[in-house]
């Protein structure tokens, strides 16, 4: 089965490579995004821009910091929670083929 859930999204992935692989200055390339990003903490943190730069700079790492923070909990509960749903589907399934088992078992037996 392919990672792709349509014709549009296997092309797209596919130019999306291509790009990349034709990018011999990855950085500058990703610069204006970084930049962008920086920009944005730092509006949240100091969004009348009263602050003096470095207390800006400061501030916006630790929100920067606790943003990708609480990305990465998100990230490890939803990882738990598939692993917690693949056990218990493999303890139903295995449950299941244990009774499927002592079914058969006891069909064979005579009263």
């Amino acid at each position: 089965m392919s990672e792709y859930a349509s014709p549009q999204a296997l092309a797209g992935a596919i130019g999306a490579h291509t790009s990349w692989a034709n990018t011999t200055d990855r950085a500058a390339r990703t610069a204006p995004a970084r930049k962008a990003s920086l920009e944005r903490f730092e509006r949240e943190v100091d969004p009348d821009g009263t602050l003096p730069p470095e207390e800006r700079a400061r501030r916006a790492t630790h929100k920067r910091k606790a943003y990708f923070l609480g990305l990465a909990a998100k990230s490890a509960a939803s990882r738990r929670r598939t692993a917690a749903h693949r056990a218990e589907a493999k303890a139903e399934e295995l449950e299941s083929k244990i009774q499927a088992e002592l079914d058969a078992a006891a069909g064979g037996e005579v009263a």
